[in-house]
């Protein structure tokens, strides 16, 4: 079923609205619990999950586990690649989560999780105890999955999926690329975080090359034989970039099966495609915590039931964002801030023993093709009691007539105000 932006923005209140009446619960004295909850990862699953549980119930002692004091954005870092902004802009501080809501913070690396004794362990044996725990562990690669590209060989031919130095790595090879040279980007296969972003990413960098370097040409490498949002770029590129991108999929030698990083050679079955720029992004699976702690199936991935994001493989931890399979739901920093409402939601329920409501779910994706050219896409996500899982109720796209300069707006402001969502 397809849906309009009105239909859309009631929607979103509708999903909004969902999370009134665990607020109202938990307010009240029968709410005051006092337990302890472990936030591990403090990207947009993460982050929110922390606020949202001080929000719902102020009484509960929170502790956000992070790598780092400030987090760095991934929604946002292809406008970093093409010069659009600053790295700088990507970083993300805690401090609000701290100050405002009292979210206690601590700075480490979580290596193990303990759930039959409740304790979270932190590279240097800080043990952090808990009667829930969250984890947020984002994405690895699957290092062994194409051959000739590995973590070393990515410090040469960047991933730029995730790390301020991948991002900066890709941003100066393409200003020095050679006039006229060829970019190629190698998309991964299905599930992957941010399923438009190749695609996003292929467009901002046309973008560049058409401002300093208008004669290189672009190639998209693709094993799949379609993507997010297919129509809407291939409508964008024709309008923006004619003749400069060209998107390859595994019908048409997509595949990639091998690279060679000292030439900058990429091989297919059916031949090889030489790059002055080549941007490898690897096939992926759930963050290397997850795997370490037994969350994670044959698939790579953290079956979870996504009515409180509870872990299918461990009673007591529950998953959210890019590392759980929450199908249909992409892997999105929208999607992760949905579910992560709803996590907090459903914990603030568990630990006053009373079962989770059923929940609503959103995921709300911009795509930029150029400063003032954007598209989006919609999906509204409700629970299945009876099959444990959520299916989609509606879903839509930018229509092909709408205004692109408006929509880019649009996603303007989305940015602003989804940053303040999470991080306060």
């Amino acid at each position: 079923m397809t849906m309009d932006r009105r239909a859309f923005l009631k929607t979103l209140g509708a999903v909004s609205a969902s999370f009134l009446p665990a607020i109202a619960r938990a307010k009240s004295p029968m709410g005051q619990s006092k337990a302890r909850i472990i936030v591990v990862g403090g990207g947009y699953g993460g982050a929110t999950t922390a606020k949202y549980l001080k929000l719902i119930d102020p009484s509960l002692q929170v502790t956000l586990v992070h790598r780092e004091w400030r987090y760095l954005s991934c929604p946002g870092s292809n406008e970093v690649i093409a010069e659009l902004r600053t790295a700088g802009w990507l970083r993300r501080s805690y401090d609000t989560l701290a100050r405002r809501h009292g979210v206690r913070l601590v700075r480490g690396d979580a290596t193990h999780v303990d759930a039959q004794r409740g304790l979270v362990v932190l590279r240097d044996q800080t043990r952090l105890p808990f009667d829930r725990a969250v984890l947020s562990p984002g994405i690895g690669f699957r290092w062994d999955a194409l051959e000739g590209y590995d973590e070393e060989t990515s410090r040469l031919l960047p991933h730029a999926w995730q790390g301020a130095t991948q991002v900066e790595l890709l941003r100066k090879q393409l200003r020095a690329m050679r006039k006229g040279g060829t970019v190629i980007i190698v998309a991964p296969p299905n599930p992957y975080r941010c399923p438009p972003g190749p695609y996003e990413r292929a467009s901002l960098i046309a973008h560049y090359l058409k401002r300093h370097n208008p004669r290189a040409k672009l190639l998209i490498l693709d094993p799949k034989t379609q993507f997010s949002k297919q129509a809407l770029f291939l409508k964008g590129w024709e309008d923006l970039y004619p003749g400069m991108i060209e998107w390859i999929p595994s019908s048409k030698e997509g595949a990639v099966e091998r690279v060679e990083p000292s030439r900058r050679v990429v091989h297919t079955e059916f031949g090889q495609h030489r790059a002055d720029v080549l941007n490898v992004i690897p096939a992926q699976k759930a963050g290397v915590l997850a795997e370490i702690a037994g969350l994670t199936d044959d698939t790579g991935w953290c079956p979870v039931d996504p009515r409180s994001f509870t872990s299918s493989k461990i009673p007591g931890i529950h998953v959210i964002g890019d590392a759980c399979i929450a199908s249909p739901m992409p892997k999105s920093a929208f999607a992760a801030n949905s579910q992560a409402k709803v996590c907090a939601a459903a914990v603030v329920e568990l630990v006053n023993d009373r079962p989770p409501s059923l929940p609503s779910l959103i995921n709300h994706c911009y795509s930029f093709l150029s400063p003032d050219y954007a598209i989006s896409v919609t999906g509204v996500y409700e629970y299945s009691e009876k099959d444990r899982e959520l299916a989609a109720t509606s879903t839509g796209e930018t229509p092909m007539d709408a205004d692109r300069a408006r929509e880019a707006k649009y996603a303007r402001a989305w940015q602003r105000s989804f940053a303040i969502d999470v991080f306060g």
